[in-house]
């Protein structure tokens, strides 16, 4: 198979990891070739970041590839990428999958594999979390892909659907760049802090409250202070031109969530974490709300069926959080709250209606698709409105 150019090369990459349903089915060499090259890209992320730690590994995961036995995993990682990506060469009439995946667990290994060792590098106090992009792409990919393939809200909806490449980027952007992002989103709870020293007594009563007590409290004073963020950011226009590029996706899936501005990103972890770090909550609540609202935000955009009639009003559920993210007139506007929904009934912006779920997502502006594009949005903004088709 031969290309006349990188950009043929990527085409046909792209063309064949988002190929239909009934050609990549079992047996064709292309589940093979589709997780030789995740294992490929994931062992090889892992082996940069393990040469280059200075640069591209995140200090909180330390704990982690100091274990014995990560670098067995790394090394178990790639030779599956070998092992698939053979497979997937052997079985598949299409060979770009399988050379692919190959090539990259080979450049992996001439780096040196799992033993690589640390290169000397200058520490410039600033690090690429891409070892940190790799865990959590991971972690989040094997728990919600299988379940929007055994329990779907849309069936046909495929795994590589429309936009998925500018979402995956998104996802990579907030990941690697999770340094500089929380250092910015911290700086009001640090100040807050810093001016708050009467409030000892008060946060020493806080920490004193059993575990499930303080986490219940983090869960509704941060979705209250999220529900009027989220509502300001819809209704003040300059603002809206932030929140637009979360409300552009025309698929909704796990994937879907990470779509954010770079700005607004700063904004809400900001907001966010204000009652978290600031009202005196035990470390251990806060690190068990951080992971869990992770999670829970990839499940409301999750493909995933289920009606929930009833939880759906007192529960955030993905219908209920879909109807936030419909194109229907109806759905402008409404259900703000990432936890409880009795927040929007308490505001009325709550909409629910039994047993039906949007019929396409979006918003009615003409949103550039790429991710420059998407990022001077908010200053180039016209408000033009457009006919969105339903994507696939």
């Amino acid at each position: 198979m031969l290309f006349r150019s990188k950009s043929d090369y990527l085409k046909s990459l792209m063309r064949d990891l988002e190929s239909h349903t009934e050609v990549r089915r079992f047996g064709s060499g292309w589940l093979s070739g589709f997780f030789g090259l995740l294992f490929a890209i994931s062992g090889f992320f892992m082996v940069v970041a393990l040469r280059f730690p200075d640069w591209f590994a995140t200090p909180e995961l330390e704990i982690v590839k100091g274990w014995t036995g990560f670098r067995g995993i790394v090394h178990l990682t790639l030779l599956a990428s070998y092992g698939l990506s053979l497979l997937s060469l052997l079985l598949r009439p299409r060979k770009v999958l399988g050379l692919t995946a190959l090539m990259i667990g080979l450049a992996a290994a001439l780096m040196g594999g799992a033993n690589v060792q640390p290169a000397e590098t200058r520490d410039w106090g600033i690090f690429f979390g891409l070892d940190f992009f790799v865990v959590n792409l991971l972690v989040t990919g094997f728990m919600f892909a299988p379940l929007e393939r055994a329990f779907p809200h849309r069936r046909a909806q495929r795994l590589f659907r429309t936009e998925w490449r500018e979402d995956l980027f998104y996802y990579l952007v907030s990941t690697m760049f999770v340094q500089i992002l929380g250092f910015l989103a911290l700086a009001p709870q640090a100040f807050v802090n810093d001016h708050t020293s009467s409030w000892a007594a008060f946060r020493a009563g806080v920490a004193a409250l059993p575990w499930i007590a303080q986490f219940a409290i983090v869960l509704f004073v941060s979705d209250l202070a999220q529900y009027w963020y989220h509502r300001l950011f819809h209704k003040i226009p300059f603002l809206w031109g932030f929140h637009a590029i979360h409300h552009s996706a025309k698929s909704m899936d796990w994937l879907a969530g990470s779509r954010m501005h770079f700005v607004e990103i700063i904004l809400l972890r900001s907001i966010t974490s204000l009652p978290l770090f600031t009202l005196g909550f035990s470390p251990s609540v806060m690190q068990a709300y951080i992971g869990f609202v992770y999670v829970w935000s990839s499940l409301l955009h999750a493909n995933v069926g289920g009606d929930f009639n009833r939880l759906g009003h007192w529960i955030a559920t993905p219908r209920f959080h879909h109807w936030h993210h419909g194109l229907e007139r109806e759905a402008f506007d409404v259900n703000f709250a990432i936890h409880f929904p009795f927040l929007d009934k308490l505001f009325g912006t709550f909409h629910l209606p039994k047993d039906r779920w949007p019929q396409n997502y979006g918003i009615p502006e003409d949103v550039p698709r790429s991710y420059g594009g998407q990022f001077l949005y908010p200053w180039t903004r016209t408000g033009k409105k457009i006919d969105e088709a339903p994507a696939e």
